[in-house]
């Protein structure tokens, strides 16, 4: 199991980029969660399988069709501790 953040910066608030990411964490499996932050951009917490996570991150590059993602801010470490139990928006 892996921990991926991830901070998307560009036009991501207002434009369903939470729910899109909700979406395709559940779809993959994945444990997290998704925020926005008071500097516009959009933080993503997920655990999972590599595999699962770079399909993450692919997807959240690309955002929903209205959304414009400008630059993706990436960090990943072990997960050390139970962690999350399911994927939510914060």
């Amino acid at each position: 199991m892996v921990r991926l953040t991830l901070k998307i910066a560009g036009r991501v608030q207002g434009v369903g980029f939470r729910w899109f990411v909700l979406d395709e964490a559940q779809r993959l499996g994945l444990v997290g969660y998704v925020r926005n932050l008071r500097n516009g951009c959009v933080e993503v917490l997920a655990e999972g399988d590599a595999e699962s996570l770079a399909e993450l991150e692919r997807m959240c590059r690309q955002g929903p069709r209205s959304a414009r993602v400008e630059a993706v801010e990436k960090s990943s470490a072990p997960v050390s501790s139970a962690g999350c139990t399911s994927f939510e928006i914060r």
